[in-house]
């Protein structure tokens, strides 16, 4: 291995990340990153480094590149505080199944040890969000083995990998490796194959599935590939069709057997179908919302998956068959029988069909000024083909679950299992980056924009001049709440909304738009809603809608897990007093609403 004149080893990690075919490297400068930086300036050909406003910006980007762009995300920080505001953006990817690598800056090596100024004990710090591989680079020689061994523990385990890279390493001179004691020389190259399943296995799902009576699937990331063969499978046996979270971008919503989203903040189809089911089809999910399965013992289950550690890891499963979902379940489909117009694929219908009028009606509910189900709604319908949406955390997951249908062709993403507020914009900008000519949009509300948002704003500002397409769309759901965990209060606490915790101070999320050189708009009642969203999506270049929404609007869980939270509901809204009266009045209309009688 030969390196030009005067190289040093930044220079050869640049070359390298290059071979991996990295496009950009997401990150904040620092004293300890220089050289890092320094290299990327000299390279003529990439990667190009992309500044958030914060780490944790960036760190959310480099997971948004991984989700939308589909390879590795890559992030570069400096020592100290720079490599701990990273961790939350890689607790995402851990949680999510996401692979980074973190590309983080430590003292010189002559230091280390002696509480030197920004010294942290970094291996200590990523050791359990990068566990399966988190290394100190020691010697110029280990440069480009650790790199190709973090690239290729990422893609295979789809984890973090960290490498950890001293100052004056990355400052000495490029090695030339050849074949001397104490060299090792690696290869960027990583590939994968086709997981088939053990016929064993399929025999003994195919076994119990035909045994059951009412079906159901729960489908997760891992069949993001496997619309097609998700479709065949439930049309041969009936199946109703749920999703995690991280699965709803993966399913048509509009067939007529597809039931939406499971768990708390799922769909009432959702939880018809995973409570009245007899058989479990578990497809590519981990999803941790337990209580919303069906009971233990009620129903028999299969669980379908790629890693030969998640059957069972979740529910009771009998047969755990492993392979990648779509040849798989072609198979498994293939030893069942065609079941027709079964009583209850009719039953599944209906519960969709009726969970669809429900949304619909729950989005029409009088609220001041705005019901936050009603400007989603909207906002979903005008998306355009190939979007990709951004979601914050927080009620704009609630409302992206039960009101948005994404086109055929669109991608969604958000932090799921970590749920983290402040994603959305940065996620957006990396679906941008990622995809220059398809239109991004993003659902955030005014806690995850002032959180995170108003700094990665900035940077769009700073960006967005330079795109061939500029439509990107960010609606800002404001209502002076944090309204996911003022529902949390009331219902899990049986507690009043504390104020001093709940409250977000007033902001102008169009006025600061319209700051940074950008497109700012206002919605406050239906025909402002309606005239700014056909100025959004008709526009060429960034556009923040800043919605004043109705907190009380309230966010329950489906039935029947809500029937058991009403009386505690009520009575923490009875504790508020006079503030908790227009929630409770809005609790009662979304009740009748879910019992049928409006």
């Amino acid at each position: 291995m030969t390196n030009e004149a005067n190289d040093q080893v930044a220079d050869l990690l640049v070359r390298r990340l290059r071979d991996w075919e990295v496009s950009r490297v997401y990150g904040y400068s620092g004293d300890g990153n220089n050289p890092l930086l320094g290299a990327l300036r000299r390279s003529s050909d990439g990667p190009r480094f992309i500044s958030a406003r914060h780490e944790e910006g960036a760190a959310f980007m480099a997971v948004g590149a991984a989700k939308y762009g589909g390879g590795v995300g890559v992030v570069t920080s400096t020592q100290g505080p720079g490599a701990v505001h990273l961790l939350t953006g890689l607790y995402d990817a851990k949680l999510d199944s996401v692979p980074v690598v973190a590309l983080v800056a430590q003292q010189h090596r002559s230091v280390l040890g002696s509480d030197y100024q920004q010294e942290i004990d970094l291996q200590n710090l990523f050791g359990d969000v990068a566990a399966p591989f988190v290394q100190l680079v020691a010697s110029p020689e280990q440069v480009p083995m650790v790199i190709d061994r973090a690239f290729r523990s990422a893609a295979a385990r789809r984890q973090p990998a960290v490498v950890i890279l001293p100052h004056d390493v990355q400052q000495a001179p490029a090695p030339e490796l050849g074949q001397a004691h104490g060299e090792v020389v690696t290869e960027p190259r990583w590939a994968t194959g086709r997981v088939l399943p053990d016929e064993r296995d399929l025999d003994a799902a195919a076994e119990v599935i035909e045994a059951g009576e009412r079906v159901a699937l729960l489908v997760g990331q891992g069949a993001r590939n496997a619309w097609p063969e998700v479709v065949q499978f439930a049309e041969r046996t009936g199946a109703g069709i749920t999703t995690s979270l991280l699965g709803k971008p993966y399913v048509d919503e509009r067939h007529p057997l597809a039931a939406g989203t499971m768990g708390h903040l799922g769909t009432d189809a959702s939880a018809h179908v995973l409570q009245g089911c007899d058989t479990l089809v578990i497809v590519g999910s981990n999803d941790p919302w337990t209580e919303f399965y069906p009971p233990p013992g009620a129903a028999r289950a299969v669980q379908l998956d790629i890693d030969p550690a998640m059957p069972a890891n979740r529910y009771p499963v009998e047969v755990g068959v492993i392979g990648d979902a779509a040849p798989t379940l072609r198979v498994l489909s293939s030893r069942l029988r065609e079941r027709g117009r079964t009583p209850w694929r009719e039953e599944v219908e209906a519960a969709c069909a009726r969970w669809s009028e429900t949304a619909r009606l729950r989005s029409e509910v009088a609220a001041d000024p705005l019901n936050p189900e009603l400007v989603v709604r909207a906002f979903g319908a005008r998306l355009p083909d190939r979007v990709h949406l951004a979601v914050d955390v927080g009620s704009s997951v609630y409302h992206y679950v039960r009101q948005v249908r994404l086109p055929t062709e669109g991608h969604a993403h958000l932090s799921s299992t970590l749920a983290s507020m402040g994603c959305g914009i940065p996620y957006g900008l990396a679906a941008k980056l990622e995809a220059p000519d398809a239109p991004v949009a993003v659902i955030i509300g005014d806690g995850g924009f002032q959180m995170l948002g108003v700094n990665e704003l900035i940077t769009v500002a700073a960006l967005h001049t330079e795109w061939e397409d500029q439509r990107f769309v960010i609606l800002v759901l404001g209502n002076r709440d944090l309204s996911e965990v003022t529902w949390e209060q009331r219902e899990m606490e049986n507690h009043p909304r504390f104020a001093s915790s709940q409250d977000v101070p007033q902001f102008d999320a169009a006025g600061y738009a319209e700051l940074l050189g950008l497109t700012g708009l206002r919605a406050d009642g239906p025909e402002s809603l309606e005239k700014a969203l056909d100025a959004a999506f008709a526009a060429t270049a960034p556009v923040v809608i800043d919605a004043r929404t109705d907190g009380d609007v309230p966010l329950l869980p489906p039935p029947p897990h809500v029937d058991a939270k009403v009386e505690g509901i009520r009575a923490a809204l009875a504790a508020e007093g006079e503030a908790g009266v227009h929630a409770l009045s809005l609790l009662d209309e979304y009740l009748a609403i879910n019992r049928g009688t409006v």
